[in-house]
C-alpha cells in the first residue's frame, strides 16, 4: 500500500518545449517558472504533492538535469514553454522532448554565485538587485546559469554551490548569498611592478657607487721643503709614502739645521768662529735652477766643530 502511495503521489510526464516568447510572454525569462497544459493540473490536483509545486526537468540526450516551477497552466497539450536561458543551460532546441517530474526541495541556507563579467559589481547595490531578482526565481540548482536583468542589461550568474543540498528552495526562506570572482576578473599586478621598479632602482643606485674611484689618500705630486725639484713620482699606496714623506720632511729639516745652525743659536749672541755671517759665500755655491738639467749632488758640509776659529782678545 506505501508502494502505491508513492507511485501515485510522483508525476512524470515527457513534453516537447518551446521558449516563453512563442506564446507573448516575454516576462517570464526573468524568473524559473514554466507554463504547463491543463491535463497536469488535472493529474496533480489527485495527488498528493507538497506546496509550491517544484518540478524536475531532465534532459537525457544531453545529460542536463535542472529544476523550476510552474506559473501557469495554460499551454497547448504535450507542450511546454519555457524561459529561453533555462533551455540553453538544458542544451535544448526548439521542439526537442523533456522529461517533467514533481520535485520536494529543501530550504537553502547558502548559495554562492559567480558572476560572468565583472560589470555586474559595478552596479551601485548589487546584493539588493539581486535580492529583487531572485524573488521570481522558486529554485536553485549547483551548475546553472541564471539571468538577471537591470538597467535594461542582462547579466548571467553561475550557481557555483547550494546548502543543504545540489538543488534547494529560495521560497520564503533566508538564505546567506556569497560572490565568487567574476569569470573575467584579473589580478592586478601592481604589487609586481612595483617590485621590479623597486629592484632596477636599487640596481641603478648600485652602479654609480661601483663605478666611483676609491679614494687614496697622498696621490698628488711631492714637494720638497728646501724648494728643490721632486724627481720622484709619489706612488698611490698611501702607508709608504706616508713614511718616506715623513722620512724626507726629518731629512730636510736635519739638513736645514745643519746647514743654518744660526736657527739654533739663541738671539742677541755672537758666537765667534761660526759661519753665520758667510751667507754670500753659500749662494754663490748654489748653482742657478734649469729645467733641462738635472740638479747639482749635494756636497757634503763639514761637521760643526766648537772653538775652531781665530782668537781675539777683548783688550785689543
Amino acid at each position: 500500500m506505501a508502494y502505491e502511495n508513492r507511485h501515485f503521489s510522483t508525476f512524470e510526464h515527457s513534453y516537447r518545449c518551446y521558449p516563453v516568447s512563442f506564446i507573448d510572454k516575454p516576462h517570464l525569462e526573468k524568473g524559473d517558472k514554466i507554463i504547463m497544459p491543463p491535463s497536469a493540473l488535472d493529474r496533480l490536483a489527485s495527488l498528493q504533492i507538497e506546496y509550491p509545486m517544484l518540478f524536475e526537468l531532465n534532459n537525457p540526450a544531453a545529460g542536463r538535469v535542472t529544476h523550476c516551477g510552474v506559473l501557469e497552466f495554460i499551454a497547448d497539450e504535450g507542450l511546454i514553454y519555457l524561459p529561453y536561458w533555462m533551455m540553453e543551460n538544458m542544451l535544448l532546441q526548439e521542439g526537442d522532448v523533456v522529461q517533467l517530474k514533481n520535485a520536494s526541495l529543501a530550504k537553502g541556507t547558502y548559495v554562492k554565485l559567480q558572476p560572468h563579467t565583472k560589470d555586474f559589481l559595478d552596479v551601485s547595490n548589487p546584493k539588493a538587485i539581486l535580492e529583487t531578482s531572485l524573488r521570481s526565481y522558486s529554485c536553485l540548482t549547483t551548475g546553472d546559469t541564471i539571468m538577471v536583468a537591470y538597467n535594461n542589461k542582462k547579466y548571467y550568474i553561475n550557481i557555483v554551490e547550494t546548502k543543504p543540498s545540489s538543488a534547494v528552495s529560495i521560497i520564503e526562506t533566508d538564505c546567506e548569498v556569497d560572490f565568487a570572482p567574476p569569470l573575467d576578473y584579473k589580478e592586478p599586478e601592481k604589487p609586481a611592478k612595483s617590485a621590479l621598479l623597486n629592484r632596477k632602482r636599487s640596481e641603478d643606485e648600485d652602479e654609480p657607487a661601483k663605478k666611483m674611484a676609491k679614494f687614496s689618500p697622498f696621490t698628488g705630486f711631492g714637494r720638497r721643503l728646501d724648494g728643490r725639484p721632486s724627481t720622484e713620482s709619489v706612488a698611490p699606496d698611501s702607508s709608504p709614502i706616508l713614511k718616506q714623506h715623513q722620512s724626507e720632511t726629518q731629512n730636510g729639516t736635519k739638513d736645514s739645521k745643519s746647514s743654518n745652525p744660526a736657527s739654533r743659536q739663541p738671539s742677541g749672541k755672537l758666537v765667534f768662529g761660526s759661519n753665520v755671517n758667510q751667507p754670500k759665500n753659500e749662494k754663490s755655491k748654489v748653482a742657478p735652477k734649469n729645467s733641462n738639467q738635472e740638479p747639482p749632488q749635494k756636497e757634503e758640509e763639514p761637521k760643526f766643530q766648537a772653538f775652531t776659529g781665530k782668537k781675539y782678545s777683548l783688550k785689543g
